[in-house]
Parts: C-alpha cells; sequence; structure tokens
C-alpha cells in the first residue's frame, strides 16, 4: 500500500531513529511511503491557545494530501490526533469548512475531504496485521521483556479511531510487542500520562508525572520501555537523566520506538535501526536480538 509520511516537527529534530525504523520496517512489510516536503506542522502546539488557527494549520496539511491522492500516516500521536480530529471537524460542520477554505484560499488551496489519517500502528494493524507480522518475524526476541507505552492520544478521542483499538483497555501494541515474540511487562501505569504537556508550564510537574512510570518499570526489570509517539520520547528519555538526579532514583531505563523492536525480530541491524542514537542503550534486548 502506498500513504504520505507525515513526520511532524519533533521526529525529524529530535527521534531521527523512529524516522530511520519507520521507514526500513514499513518497506520490509509492503508499506510504500512517500514525502512531501511542503508539509508543515500539524497545529497542535497552538491549540490551547487557538482553535481556528489549528485547524487551517492542520486542514493546509489534509489539502496538500489530498491533491496527491494518499492518505497521510503519522509516527506521532499528538500529529495523527489532530489531524484526524480536523478532518472529523471539518466533516461535521459545512460552514466550518468553509471558513477554513477561505483561509487556505490566501495560499492556493482548497481542502474537500475526507482524507484518511492513520498512526503507523494503525497501519501496521490494519494493513499488515498481527499473524502476518509473526509470520515475517525471522529473529523472536523471546526472553525480552518489554514495558509497552501507549501515550495519551493515541486513542484519544476515542470517536476518532473508528473502534481501532480501546482507550479504557487498549491492546494493539502490546499484541504488536508480542508478535516479535518478546513478553510484555504487566504494569500498574501503563496509561499513565508522560507529563510532555506540562512542560512548557512546569517542568517538576511533568518530571513528577514520568517519574512514576520509570521507576516501576525500573523497578519490575524491564529490558525497555516501547513508545509510539515522539513527545513521550522527550520526557522518558530526554528528560531521564534530569529526573534521577533531582529525584536521587538510579534510573537507567532504555527507551526504544516500536519499529526497532520490530526490526530487530525482521532480522535488521541495530545500526541500520538507529539504536546508535538511542541515549541509554538497550544492551540486554540487542543482546537477545544477536543470539
Amino acid at each position: 500500500m502506498d500513504a504520505l509520511l507525515y513526520l511532524g516537527c519533533t521526529v525529524p529534530v529530535r527521534n531521527l531513529n523512529y524516522e530511520v525504523s519507520a521507514r526500513l520496517t514499513a518497506r520490509a512489510l509492503g508499506i510504500h511511503f512517500h514525502d512531501l516536503e511542503s508539509f508543515g506542522c500539524c497545529g497542535f502546539p497552538l491549540k490551547s491557545v487557538d482553535a481556528m488557527d489549528t485547524m487551517v494549520i492542520a486542514a493546509r496539511n489534509l489539502a496538500l494530501a489530498e491533491s496527491q491522492g494518499m492518505e497521510i500516516c503519522a509516527l506521532c500521536n499528538a500529529c495523527a490526533a489532530t489531524l484526524a480530529e480536523t478532518v472529523h471537524s471539518l466533516e461535521a460542520d459545512p460552514a466550518l469548512k468553509e471558513s477554513v477554505n477561505a483561509r487556505l484560499s490566501a495560499v492556493g488551496l482548497h481542502y474537500e475531504g475526507p482524507v484518511r489519517v492513520r498512526h503507523y500502528m494503525r497501519l501496521l494493524w490494519e494493513e499488515v496485521g498481527v499473524e502476518t507480522l509473526r509470520q515475517k518475524i525471522v529473529k523472536p526476541l523471546a526472553g525480552a521483556v518489554l514495558a509497552p507505552h501507549y501515550g495519551c492520544h493515541y486513542l484519544k478521542p476515542s470517536e476518532l479511531t473508528e473502534g481501532f483499538d480501546s482507550p479504557d483497555v487498549p491492546r494493539t501494541l502490546s499484541e504488536l510487542i508480542k508478535a516479535t515474540g518478546a513478553s510484555l511487562l504487566d504494569y500498574a501505569t501503563l496509561k499513565d500520562c508522560c507529563g510532555g504537556g506540562l512542560l512548557g508550564l512546569s517542568e517538576d510537574a511533568a518530571n513528577a508525572l514520568a517519574t512514576h512510570k520509570l521507576q516501576e518499570v525500573s523497578h519490575l526489570g524491564a529490558h525497555a520501555l516501547v513508545l509510539v509517539c515522539p513527545f513521550c520520547n522527550v520526557m522518558y528519555e530526554g528528560q531521564q537523566k534530569k529526573i534521577a538526579k533531582k529525584s536521587g532514583l538510579d534510573l537507567k531505563v532504555p527507551v526504544v520506538y516500536y519499529p526497532q523492536v520490530l526490526g530487530l525480530a525482521l532480522g535488521f541491524s541495530a545500526e541500520e535501526l538507529g539504536f546508535r542514537l538511542n541515549r541509554i542503550k538497550p544492551t540486554e534486548l540487542l543482546q537477545i536480538a544477536e543470539r
């Protein structure tokens, strides 16, 4: 299948390992990503300041995708949710769509819609499927214990995901991890927020939220915390050293992206999957993959 890869703002700047591993695994599974250099920010950072501006910014990307005749595949939870929410809002309110298009006309664009928007994990779940994924695994990660982290925007608002998964009892990421042969860590803070939404307002509050999960995952002995959102990475990996220093906790939790885990099980090397960019090396996970 073909899709436009939407990287957003954080992935190209701070999470190249996510992009590299997503592109590599997608290609191996028959998903052909196309790039559109004119894509811009999804608008999410403005949402609490000006909802209309956010919608216009998001609609600009949707109009660009529509001109290419392809759906959007996003790597970021917030980007996927913002773009999908805009599609939903514009479909439900013709007057709003007219107002947005009046703004878009200033840059020579028009959005008719709808344009489909899916997160990469949803694309894997719906277009590849867990059983097919299992059949393609050449290096099962048996013995690895991994802690999934879904993130707040992965399944919320639930009306945008069309029954893809349950925000109350999520399972898609967990099942995709199990397809690689790894075991899941059963832990209490599974659905906790990373704290990233608070980082610009109160670093202490944001770090406090992240601390709970890092502490539990570390205590229970997971080989890595598995993410599907770059901003969650900002908290769990980017802030981890600072959290450990301030709290006095001995935190050295490896943080990886699901496509990196999948890539190892598909037989790609750690170098190919960008593990050199991971700040805390998942040494035990990589040793399991090399057996």
